[in-house]
């Protein structure tokens, strides 16, 4: 796979993400940070809170890819943990909710909520340009 190829395949991994409990690894400042209103705003913005929500190969209530799947559980097992998600995890809410908080755990340690956004949407190397419209839509339903 070349290197290009790879970077795409990460940052669709990062634009659908995930949460983390302590069981996967977290530490106690990066739970003390509150993603409820923003993961609450995502959840309006990609699927009206329909956990059974596809577009795609996107789905759930976060409408998170396959390949922020494989991010996710390439970051567990990095972090040693046994804990791993499937496919059919992208349909539970809770565990939708996790793969985004360990997305932002590993790419997000300084918690910018605008990072956060725009990077669930045009993964870690996003650009201002191209995620301007999603995060205007995800700031206007946390407001």
């Amino acid at each position: 796979m070349t290197k290009i190829a790879r970077n795409v395949l990460i940052t669709l991994a990062i634009m659908m993400a995930c949460s983390i409990n302590a069981s996967a690894g977290t530490k106690n400042n990066e739970r003390s940070f509150d993603w409820t209103p923003v993961i609450s705003a995502i959840i309006q913005v990609e699927s009206q809170g329909n956990p059974k929500a596809v577009s795609g190969k996107s789905c759930g209530i976060m409408q998170i890819t396959p390949i922020c799947v494989k991010e996710c559980n390439r970051i567990l097992q990095m972090r040693q943990s046994k804990k791993r998600y499937t496919m059919n995890d992208r349909f539970n809410a809770k565990k939708s909710k996790e793969m985004f908080l360990l997305i932002q755990s590993f790419y997000n340690k300084a918690n910018n909520v605008e990072y956060a956004i725009r990077a669930w949407n045009g993964g870690h190397n996003y650009s201002k340009r191209a995620t301007q419209n999603y995060y205007e839509k995800v700031l206007r339903q946390m407001n």
